[in-house]
């Protein structure tokens, strides 16, 4: 059994139901899907996480309307200056997450982008912060992808993070927010994800 999973119902308005798979609606940010993914969990023993929704990309990582793979995604936990927080000896903090590596790969090899990620709580909305989350490596935003990847992982299940870009990040008055653009690229890459592991399962 796959658990696809999405922040709001309306990012998978385009999935048609289908055997093998349910359907989660977590909430939005790193809170409400970490909590929902891990009850989900508890609940149920799954082959996959699947989180699929709408993000913004930096620079020009990827355009408006692409549908693009999160294959590292991080979350800034230290202090805000960018300094490492303090901990007692052999403690560490768990900033970074990836997805399934096979399933990326073969993602890649039918054309799609694989972008490193970052969660954030706060959507960026300056161009002085995405300047700053894009000099850490980021290239798509987005409010829940670390907090799946990372239950998942703490579960021993595989997840993968895809995003259909529906906007750029920086200054709001320019980021070209477009919530259909999105999710059109959202439903190009999980369609092709479906296939992908329709022919790993029939291979």
């Amino acid at each position: 059994m796959i658990l696809l999973a999405s922040a709001v119902e309306k990012e998978l308005a385009f999935w048609q139901p289908r055997g093998g798979v349910e359907t989660l609606v977590m909430g939005v940010g790193p809170v409400e899907a970490a909590s929902a993914i891990a009850a989900a969990l508890a609940a149920r023993r799954y082959s996959l996480v699947v989180n699929a929704g709408i993000g913004g990309a930096f620079d020009s990582a990827a355009q408006i309307g692409d549908g693009v793979i999160v294959g590292d995604d991080a979350m800034e936990l230290g202090l805000e200056t960018g300094e490492a927080v303090s901990l007692p000896p052999g403690e560490r903090v768990v900033e970074r997450a990836r997805s399934d590596v096979s399933i990326v790969e073969k993602l890649r090899a039918r054309g799609f982008a694989v972008l490193n990620g970052i969660t954030v709580s706060s959507v960026t909305a300056t161009d002085e912060t995405a300047c700053r989350l894009a000099g850490r490596g980021a290239q798509v935003e987005s409010m829940e992808g670390f907090a799946v990847l990372r239950a998942a992982e703490r579960a021993g299940v595989r997840a993968i993070e895809v995003r259909g870009i529906s906007n750029r990040c920086g200054a709001r008055e320019r980021s070209g927010w477009d919530f259909s653009a999105g999710t059109a690229g959202l439903q190009r890459l999980v369609d092709a994800l479906f296939d992908v592991l329709r022919d790993t399962t029939t291979a």
